[in-house]
């Protein structure tokens, strides 16, 4: 008599149950996570949308705002669409509302601290992320208890500084560029390093290796080698050097006071609560509306351009 064996995955004997059938208002495990998965991505989708309206509507309206007459802004100050375009607001903002001046001010500014503030923030980065020698770590925490001061708690001991070093040096003087400039490099310099020095930590030392081998010195291993190969993080903080700096109001205020309503060396920021300050004596509310999109939208370009290269740079550190 021969017996008959069954091999694994084989058909089913008899003495096999058959596989249990799913009754019609059974639920399968996955449903419950499918179906919250979808009410989640619809309450984010939402979510955004809202958000988006926020952020974007307000910013339409001060643009068109900025084409509409003085008493379409106080008649329909909600409305968005301006009767008739008027776009000689801007060339009056630009000219009796010192714009301008103020616009080339702020760029001139921005040049000479960002510069130095990405060269002097990722040299000093660089060195305390790849080498190591004593008192690396307390330089680099005194880096960072700069992010725990709040700039106003410095406002007096700063403002004293910047009048007694202006008597012995007068082009670091107050109302100074170059003084404003050194500033802001002090006040950007903690971020800038603390960034940097997490996207150094990242970057391959077998290349830096090959480069010593082939005979490069210190500082053109930096310039040749280290330095393009964090360009992502070198895009990403400085778009958020200019951003935190174009819109620096409490610093220029501080220290770049204009003498006797003379704005000659005043930043935008300063230029804007001037002219919104004036408006109580002229209602050119036009002509605001238009200075202020003046200052917006370089911002926006910049980022517009750049976000891609902000994106990858705040990701890369993750990547590696």
């Amino acid at each position: 008599m021969s017996t008959v064996t069954h091999t694994p995955g084989g058909p089913a004997g008899p003495d096999q149950a058959p596989p249990a059938r799913r009754t019609p208002g059974q639920r399968t495990g996955g449903g419950g996570g499918r179906t919250g998965a979808r009410i989640f991505n619809g309450f984010s989708h939402l979510f955004l949308a809202v958000w988006g309206v926020m952020v974007v509507y307000p910013l339409l309206w001060v643009v068109m705002s900025a084409l509409k007459t003085d008493a379409e802004v106080i008649r329909k100050p909600l409305s968005l669409l301006p009767e008739r375009l008027q776009w000689d607001n801007f060339a009056r903002a630009w000219t009796e509302g010192h714009i301008g001046s103020f616009f080339l001010n702020t760029v001139l500014v921005l040049t000479g601290s960002v510069f130095l503030t990405m060269l002097l923030g990722s040299m000093a980065a660089y060195v305390l992320a790849r080498y190591e020698f004593p008192g690396n770590r307390l330089i680099y925490y005194t880096f960072l208890s700069g992010l725990t001061l709040p700039i106003y708690l410095a406002a007096v001991p700063l403002f004293k500084g910047v009048y007694n070093i202006g008597f012995a040096f007068p082009p670091l003087g107050p109302n100074k560029h170059l003084m404003l400039i050194l500033v802001y490099v002090a006040w950007s310099l903690a971020f800038t390093v603390f960034f940097m020095h997490s996207f150094f930590r990242t970057l391959p030392t077998a290349i830096a290796e090959a480069a010593m081998v082939d005979g490069a010195s210190h500082s053109r291993l930096f310039f040749s080698v280290m330095l393009p190969m964090a360009k992502p993080g070198l895009i990403s903080i400085g778009i958020f050097n200019v951003l935190g700096q174009w819109n620096q109001w409490y610093l220029p205020t501080l220290l770049m006071q204009s003498v006797a309503g003379e704005p000659k060396n005043q930043v935008i920021s300063q230029g804007l609560i001037e002219l919104s300050v004036n408006q109580g004596y002229r209602s050119d509310w036009s002509g605001l509306f238009a200075g202020v999109t003046m200052a917006m939208l370089p911002v926006l370009v910049v980022y517009i351009v750049f976000q891609r290269q902000v994106q990858s740079g705040l990701t890369a550190g993750v990547g590696k």
